[in-house]
């Protein structure tokens, strides 16, 4: 008898814990709240500067695309379908760039992924089908993603808004460390 108290105690207290559990999940309708990007900021700097809201980014004209990446150790993200801002738009808003400038994609945790003019045309990227192996690549395009299969961009994926380079045709998959995350600041260095 001494030795059923203590697991009877541990299976009180797990059942305890499932249904705590069970009162901070989703909430009753089955759908979990938007993330609150009202305060986030994109800064587009160039040869002035020019500052964004997540409304004014989806008031411009959008691009939408096939986007899969693959992270250096093989894990795979997507494929997705993705909407944003096509990045030689936001380019040209902060005053364009010359064939031999970059353009700096930022995030505030630090992380920065630069772009050079070969790559702002939608060349100069590895690409790979759905099996990892090297292939051609297809017409590309770099875009601020707000928008992933047709849901906005939650935090966890890199939203508000992140990098993604699509294509039209489904199953291309790029290398995902040009995929920013959090992307808050997007400045042309010139060279």
């Amino acid at each position: 008898m001494r030795s059923a108290i203590p697991a009877l105690l541990l299976l009180a207290a797990c059942t305890a814990l499932c249904l705590l559990a069970g009162c901070t999940g989703t909430p009753a309708g089955g759908t979990v709240p938007a993330d609150d990007f009202s305060d986030w900021r994109l800064t587009l700097n160039g040869t002035g500067e020019e500052v964004l809201t997540l409304e004014d980014l989806r008031g411009l004209p959008a691009a939408e695309g096939h986007g899969y990446a693959v992270s250096t150790v093989g894990i795979r993200y997507g494929p997705y379908r993705c909407r944003g801002v096509d990045l030689t738009l936001l380019v040209d808003m902060a005053g364009g760039m010359g064939e031999r400038d970059q353009v700096w994609v930022s995030a505030p945790d630090g992380y920065l992924w630069v772009f050079d003019a070969e790559q702002m045309s939608g060349e100069g990227f590895v690409t790979f089908n759905e099996d990892l192996k090297e292939i051609p690549s297809p017409p590309l395009s770099i875009i601020l993603m707000y928008e992933q299969d047709g849901h906005p961009l939650s935090y966890n994926d890199g939203g508000p808004a992140r990098i993604a380079i699509i294509s039209q045709e489904p199953g291309v998959v790029t290398e995902g460390s040009a995929w920013v995350k959090w992307v808050d600041r997007i400045e042309v260095r010139r060279t």
